[in-house]
Order: structure tokens, then sequence, then C-alpha cells
């Protein structure tokens, strides 16, 4: 089988988790402080805080943009159910807008047009890897007085071309960055979650509220050597990452520049190979984005049937998945739980109906590629036939 995603975990790995079962401490601690440390250093951001997955990072940006109950967030429906389910969470009501088809990201040229009174913070995404056009969206932001989310949840590597330089998504270069260690993300922790930002004081809130609204963090307590009372001065959750997770967290962060120049060189490869099939559109890479190609997104032609072409490739032991999801199709989210801009979100909807992810990962070698686009192939001259 030649699976869509892959995560590497190698013995460096399996020896840290080792390392943190044999000190006891096995909760958030000391492993998860040095994630942290070592994320904020890799993208070059002020504070990195550590939760327990991307989702929960979603839920505390918001909060600690002040967004609540009435209020509206500018965002897209093309992209995993997780932000319009945190946004539901703090009481708020999406608003989507369309996508660029080439990158998949949000059209900025749409944002205005949304935004009304209620609207306290625009939610974009870096889908895929791909970075969003965050000049233009901040540029908008600022002149609105709105606070910008990133949801980096697949992003982790990826660059933009910022104020003469190549820097990392997270730095963050809106408010806050958002991002996601699942297994299916380009390092993995099992599950997991990261919030980057400037903001000392939105820094100690996300500190506070993932740890149930403690005042003094658990291994804080037990380390010191006087006796402490924490206090909860404001509600909280369990957000916590284990020391676990963060100990494999900081192995793989060592592997990431590797992992993402193997992926550049294999989204290259299926760029090539694609281009020798007619009527297949690859993903645009604009000149001031380098994405660490967390996924691969092929736009098929016409003639091609989404759903048969997936079910051949699997019959050939090929995993795909469809185009990203479009939120505001989903039963949860009936109309009037959520807003659209007056455009519409037509390239939302072909992209989900007319697009397929192939495989992807660290470890795919030219061979499995050239199966993968050679039973593409086979299958489209079937159809034409």
């Amino acid at each position: 089988m030649i699976p869509l995603a892959k995560p590497f975990l190698g013995d460096d790995e399996i020896q840290a988790v080792a390392e943190v079962l044999h000190s006891g401490w096995v909760t958030q601690g000391p492993k998860a402080a040095a994630f942290e440390e070592a994320f904020a250093a890799f993208v070059g951001a002020e504070h990195a805080c550590v939760v327990s997955n991307c989702t929960a990072a979603l839920h505390l940006a918001l909060k600690a943009a002040g967004v609540g109950p009435g209020g509206e967030v500018v965002t897209v429906s093309h992209t995993f159910i997780a932000a319009a389910n945190a946004i539901h969470a703090v009481g708020a009501r999406p608003v989507f807008v369309d996508i660029r088809p080439g990158t998949f990201n949000m059209n900025p040229s749409q944002i205005e047009a949304a935004i009304t009174d209620r609207t306290r913070a625009i939610l974009c995404v870096h889908q895929m890897g791909m970075p969003c056009e965050l000049e233009a969206i901040v540029e908008i932001a600022r002149r609105r007085s709105l606070p910008v989310i990133e949801d980096a949840a697949c992003a982790v590597g990826s660059e933009i071309f910022w104020s003469g330089g190549w820097e990392k998504i997270g730095r963050p270069h809106g408010d806050v960055a958002c991002f996601s260690f699942h297994p299916r993300k380009v390092i993995t922790c099992g599950e997991g979650g990261m919030l980057t930002t400037s903001n000392s004081e939105w820094d100690q809130k996300f500190r506070l509220w993932r740890n149930q609204g403690s005042s003094v963090p658990a291994e804080a307590r037990h380390t010191s050597k006087e006796i402490v009372f924490e206090t909860y001065p404001e509600p909280g959750a369990n957000y916590r990452m284990t020391d676990i997770q963060a100990a494999v967290g900081i192995e793989q962060l060592k592997h990431l520049p590797n992992f993402i120049a193997c992926r550049r060189h294999l989204a290259e490869r299926y760029r090539s190979l694609l281009a020798a099939l007619p009527g297949f559109e690859t993903p645009e890479e604009p000149e001031w984005a380098r994405s660490n190609w967390q996924s691969y997104c092929v736009r098929l032609p016409d003639e091609c049937v989404q759903r048969a072409l997936m079910l051949s490739l699997r019959e050939k032991s090929i995993a795909t998945a469809r185009g990203i999801m479009c939120i505001h199709r989903e039963a949860s989210w009936p109309e009037g739980a959520w807003k659209c801009a007056p455009s519409g979100l037509v390239e939302s909807e072909k992209a989900q109906d007319r697009c397929i992810l192939l495989p992807i990962f660290h470890e795919m070698g030219e061979e499995e590629q050239r199966e993968v686009i050679g039973r593409v192939k086979e299958w489209k001259n079937v159809v034409l036939e």
C-alpha cells in the first residue's frame, strides 16, 4: 500500500520517550517547556505555548482576541471543520469567504465585503502548508483594527517573504499562529498543538487557560522549596500537552528541515510528472511563498470523476483523499449557523469536488511517485477510450 501520509518516528523519538517514562514525570512539565523554547527559536517567535491539539489552540486564540457571543469571524469554509468548531466554542459565528483556485487559500479581495460591525477577528488558513496572502490580509485587518489569527495547522516550516527576507510561518505575522502535530502533519507528537505570539499578555492567558485556570503550574508547585497554594482566578480547560508528547516533538523538530527538503523535492517531481497529463492542474506556489507541501492537491480534468478515480487507485493499493472539505456543506453547520460573503463560495465547492490529494510523505521514493502517476494516467486513458 502507498499511504496518503506516513509519520517518520525513529530511534531518537523512542529514546526520548523512554527517558521521560523513566523520569516519572509524564504530564506537562520540563519537556513541554523545552519544546516551547525550541519551537519559538525555530520559527522566530517571542512566545510559544504548547497545548493538547490545534483545535484547543484556535479556541484559546479566539478567546484571547476577545471573540465571544454575538461576534463574527471572517474565515474560509474550505478548511477542516475544527476552525468553525473553535469559533462555535466561543459563541461566535463564522463568515465564509471564497478561495483562490490555484493556492486553495483565502481570497483577500473578498474580506472587506464580509466585515460588519459584529466582526471581531479574521481567521486565515495556510491551507495544506501553502502560506496565504498574509500581507494583504494583515493590511486589511490593521486598517479595520481587527486581530489576525493564523490557522497554521499544516504549515510548520513553511516560509513567507516578508519585509525583505524569508521568515517562518509562526513568527507570527498576524497576532497569533496555531499549529497542529497530528500524524498527518509534517512533524507529529501523535496529537498536540502550539500557539505562537509576540503578545506577552496573550501568552500568559494561554498558559492560564490551558491548565484549568490554575495560577501555578503543577511542576512549579512540586519543585518549589516552599508550600505553594494555587488559585483559580479564571475558568479554564485541560488543554495540556504531556511531556511524553513534547519529548517526541523536540526530536521531530530536529528533523524538520530535512523533512521539508524531501517534500519540496517530491512536490517538484509530481509537478513534472503531471505536466505530461493534459487537463490535470497542479497547485500554485507564489514567488513569495515556500510551502512545506504537507499535502499535494491536484485538480482533475472535467472528464474525470473524483470518486471513481479514487476507487481505482485504492484498488491498486494507492491511498488518496478528496479535495479539502467545505464546512458550509456539513449537516452540523446548516444555513443560519454561518454567513457568506456576497461573492459566494463557488471556488471552495469546486476545490472539494474536483480535486484529490495524492500520497506524499518523507520516505516516499521516485518509484512510488511514478507508480501513482502511472496509475492515474492508466485510468484516464481508459476513461477517454
